[in-house]
Order: structure tokens, then sequence, then C-alpha cells
């Protein structure tokens, strides 16, 4: 896991979002929770690059959690 979060629960964006779907990816993650702040840059990368990896995009702690703790992901990279 990597990134930061404000006192009041605010997902700050991070560096290399792009290094780092790559190596989800090549590493056989199934989902990645990116900072809403990062979505330009994912979305500059093509589909080859992201394969089947479901992006999800998070402003808040609140919206991440369910996320990063449902049960049904055997896989999932918080990045």
């Amino acid at each position: 896991m990597t990134g930061e979060i404000t006192l009041r629960g605010r997902v700050l964006p991070v560096g290399g979002v792009r290094e780092k779907i790559l190596a989800a990816a090549r590493g056989g993650m199934t989902a990645v929770i990116l900072p809403e702040a990062n979505r330009d840059d994912a979305e500059e990368m093509t589909a080859a690059e992201i394969g089947d990896l479901k992006l999800h995009f998070v402003a808040t702690l609140d919206e991440a959690m369910p996320i990063a703790l449902r049960t049904e992901a055997t896989a999932l990279a918080w990045i």
C-alpha cells in the first residue's frame, strides 16, 4: 500500500501511477484503488497497459474502505 490520507479522511494524490498500475497488472492483481485526483494519470494509459485491472477512484477513506475490505476480492492493491 502507498499513499496518504488527511486527518479528515481525504485521499491525497500519489506519484508514479503508471508504474504502480503496470506493477499491479504484472503481479496478478485484479483491482487497484487510486485517488480521484490521479484519474487523469490513469486515463492516459492504454487499455493494453491496464489489462483486466479494475480501477477504483476514491476521494475519501470512507469510499476506499468498502472496496478494500470486500470479501470477494482476493487480490486487491491499494496504490
